[in-house]
């Protein structure tokens, strides 16, 4: 029932307004995140939108349109415009309209719910090349090997199928996740964690097995994965997004199972070991012959031989976000085999989220980063903007400079160097991360702040030892480029001082607040500072970022760098 008290405007566009200082803001952003987008979040109002995506994504994980629509009603001022009402209905029945499963030798049974409709799929010139014999008044026989590719056709014409065709089991082995640790410590999966690992498995029924859990950095992904491998008892092949990635998996999986160090192998630029449990890296699955020339085809990239190698019976993606496209390609092919994305946000700066949506499956899961805050199992995060001026002869070069110029101009500012080290003064005792895109700049803070720098051509066994000296507490500052923005374990990592980025990636800004967002054995807190040269492009571009950080419920405070070097 509409109440001029609620927090929310439902409109006719589909844009849903959420009140910011609203007593029910976050019961009404916590609902909201289930079944629609966040578009804009500046200070009083954020703005939402439903989208097909959005909505198929509700209705796979079980949401009906009743509840939908019953959410929106709850916590809106005014009535629901008709037309959003009836469009909404539409969009989630879609899904579900179009269903695959099994059929005989090699092939599958697409049927649709109508005859219209599918004769409609019959003659659209995206479907009917995959539609071979007839199965009945509704229904043809596809090839199983056509299985992901007619999946993203039925999405581009908006009708995402129901994919009940199951899966193969994979070759068994036993997993099991002890309750005390190789260190001695008892472990078990957390509430929330055991629940994303029952949700993904479905009871082993055709809806599971296939699917995104999106949790934040430092809730445990990993363990969630360890805890799938566990249910399914299935030899598994973990991508992951470089070495230090696969070794901290290959560390945990150690440290929490029964497996041995025997039965894991690291497919990487370093070694090629394929095993009961092989973790590989994304960056040698897309070497290739020729690098000179076009990659095209899945054969042009030799390991992704490695996909076929063994009787895999769970394929993990960790990081999805950040799938390649070629990887997108191959497993396009591997829909009979159970497939698992781990992610702390499902952004892609490449628009693929439909992509992930068909080939590795919808989103299972979303854990919301400021509940798990408040339980405790993340850190408390506060992040500031600190506004830096560009320098007089910095601001002419700016002036002058083409776009391009006048980005890296702008990131590289050098008065944020006096400004970070005011800020690792701010935070004593605590320990910090100085993260950026530039290597010269890098290299300018390690040598100004007197700290050690790791980047992409650092050795991993030097990268290794200065990892361990950060978490022993011997270095407390470490200078890092993004090589840091991905799979890192450093849980007293406290502060996070960003000096450049990749323009306005919010993919990038949610990764880097998650370096300090595990949570920490005293007060446990994090600060993420972005450091921005004032009235230039950086600046613009780290308003597009704080849309990511207002989307999770962070607030966002804005400090000036004065001229008498102090932060205001």
């Amino acid at each position: 029932m509409a109440d001029p008290s609620n927090p929310l405007i439902v409109q006719s566009d589909k844009t849903v307004l959420l009140e910011v200082a609203h007593p029910l803001y976050e019961a009404a952003r916590d609902a909201l995140a289930r079944f629609a987008e966040l578009e804009r979040s500046p200070e009083h109002i954020h703005t939402y939108r439903l989208t097909p995506l959005s909505l198929w994504n509700a209705a796979s994980a079980g949401l009906s349109a009743l509840e939908i629509t019953d959410t929106l009603a709850k916590f809106a001022k005014y009535e629901i415009p008709d037309n959003v009402t009836a469009d909404l209905l539409d969009a989630v029945a879609r899904y579900g309209r179009v269903t695959l499963e099994k059929g005989g030798e090699g092939t599958l049974r697409l049927a649709a719910d109508t005859e219209a409709l599918f004769l409609q799929l019959r003659g659209h010139k995206k479907i009917a090349p995959y539609l071979k014999d007839e199965a009945g008044p509704r229904a043809a026989f596809v090839l199983a090997e056509d299985r992901g590719l007619l999946k993203q056709a039925l999405l581009e014409i908006g009708f995402p199928a129901d994919d009940r065709a199951g899966y193969q089991d994979g070759a068994p082995l036993l997993i099991r996740m002890r309750e005390t640790t190789r260190s001695g410590l008892p472990f078990t999966l957390r509430g929330y964690q055991r629940e994303a690992v029952d949700v993904f498995h479905a009871g082993g029924s055709e809806r599971g097995g296939s699917g995104v859990l999106v949790l934040p950095c430092g809730a445990g992904k990993t363990l969630i994965g360890i805890g799938a491998m566990e249910r399914l008892a299935t030899k598994t092949l973990i991508l992951v997004t470089n070495i230090t990635a696969a070794r901290q998996w290959r560390d945990e999986i150690i440290e929490r199972t029964t497996l041995t160090e025997d039965q894991i192998g690291e497919y990487s630029g370093e070694t090629k070991e394929i095993r009961p449990v092989t973790i590989a890296t994304y960056q040698i699955l897309l070497s290739r012959r020729g690098r000179g020339q076009a990659a095209n085809a899945p054969g042009d990239y030799p390991h992704f031989k490695l996909f076929n190698s063994e009787n895999w019976g769970l394929i993990l993606y960790d990081e999805v976000h950040l799938l390649p496209a070629p990887v997108f390609r191959i497993t396009a092919g591997l829909q009979a085999r159970r497939r698992l994305g781990l992610t702390a946000t499902l952004i892609r700066e490449d628009g693929k989220e439909g992509d992930v949506f068909t080939l590795i499956g919808p989103k299972r899961y979303d854990a919301p980063w400021k509940k798990l805050e408040r339980e405790g199992w993340i850190a408390t995060g506060y992040c500031h903007e600190v506004r830096v001026p560009l320098a007089g002869d910095q601001r002419l070069a700016y002036a002058v400079a083409d776009d391009k110029d006048r980005h890296r101009i702008a990131a590289t500012n050098p008065l944020k160097l006096p400004v970070a080290q005011a800020l690792i003064d701010r935070h004593p005792g605590e320990s910090v991360l100085v993260i950026g895109q530039y290597l010269e700049q890098l290299d300018e803070f390690a040598k100004g702040l007197d700290a050690p720098i790791l980047t992409g051509k650092t050795p991993n066994a030097v990268r290794a030892k200065l990892y361990r000296e950060f978490k022993e507490g011997k270095r407390r500052v470490l200078v890092v480029s993004k090589v840091a923005n991905f799979a890192v374990d450093l849980p007293n990592a406290a502060v996070a001082i960003q000096i450049s980025g990749t323009y306005g990636s919010r993919q990038e800004e949610a990764q880097r607040l998650g370096r300090v967002l595990r949570p920490k054995e005293d007060a446990n807190t994090a600060h993420f500072y972005t450091l921005v040269s004032k009235d230039t492009c950086d600046q613009d571009f780290a308003m597009k970022r704080q849309r990511f950080l207002t989307e999770q419920g962070y607030r966002y405070s804005i400090e000036s760098w004065n001229p008498e070097n102090v932060v205001a």
